[in-house]
């Protein structure tokens, strides 16, 4: 199963995304992981990506889908998470061509919204394990009285420096921009299903699994 998660950052995406992972055998294709391990690997493409983040350039679409290409053409019977791509129209076109190309289908694209002013409020709250990613949040899931992390045991904590009121309302706008007319298209081909992404994780987890087990 093939899936993409949408949502404004802060939605949960990859709090939901590390936990299909674990559950379904899943693999998360994140386009800035994907870019670092390219970069480091001395591949044709490797060196491509390495040379274009060397001269500060963006790196383009083609580039990327030959990244998500080759992993498709990879052994993994869970599936796939799209994490970070599409972002605009024109690459959730050539998501599609790619996926017909390689026989591959998109059996779903889950929306995790959100409303604005309770995500600001939960942004600003949260701080990120070092270690394993885990999320917790001062009101909600605060960090453990021991300072380690319930899931791996860490104790590094950090919170982004662009976690704030201000910050986000910006990475809001470009997501409005640019991505949120994704809703409409996978709507349009009765792709998209709607759970709420600011209801308690495991509740999100399950709505997302109600959704991929229908």
């Amino acid at each position: 199963m093939n899936i993409i998660l949408l949502g404004p950052p802060g939605a949960g995406k990859g709090t939901q995304a590390r936990r299909l992972v674990d559950g379904r055998n899943m693999v998360q294709l994140s386009t800035g992981d994907m870019l670092r391990e390219a970069k480091d690997s001395g591949t044709e493409m490797g060196n491509m990506v390495a040379g274009v983040m060397a001269r500060g350039e963006l790196v383009t679409d083609e580039i990327v889908i030959g990244l998500i290409r080759e992993k498709l053409t990879g052994d993994n019977k869970g599936g796939f998470i799209f994490d970070g791509f599409p972002r605009t129209l024109e690459q959730a076109d050539a998501l599609a061509k790619l996926m017909a190309d390689e026989g591959q289908t998109l059996d779903a694209v889950i929306e995790m919204r959100v409303d604005d002013e309770a995500l600001v409020d939960r942004i600003t709250a949260r701080s990120t394990c070092g270690g394993c990613g885990e999320v917790y949040n001062d009101n909600t899931k605060p960090i453990p009285a021991d300072e380690k992390c319930t899931n791996c045991g860490a104790s590094d904590f950090k919170r982004r420096a662009d976690d704030n009121a201000e910050s986000l309302k910006t990475r809001l706008m470009a997501y409005y921009k640019q991505t949120s007319p994704l809703i409409g298209y996978y709507y349009a081909k009765d792709t998209l299903s709607v759970v709420n992404g600011l209801g308690a994780i495991d509740e999100v987890q399950g709505e997302i699994a109600a959704v991929l087990d229908t």
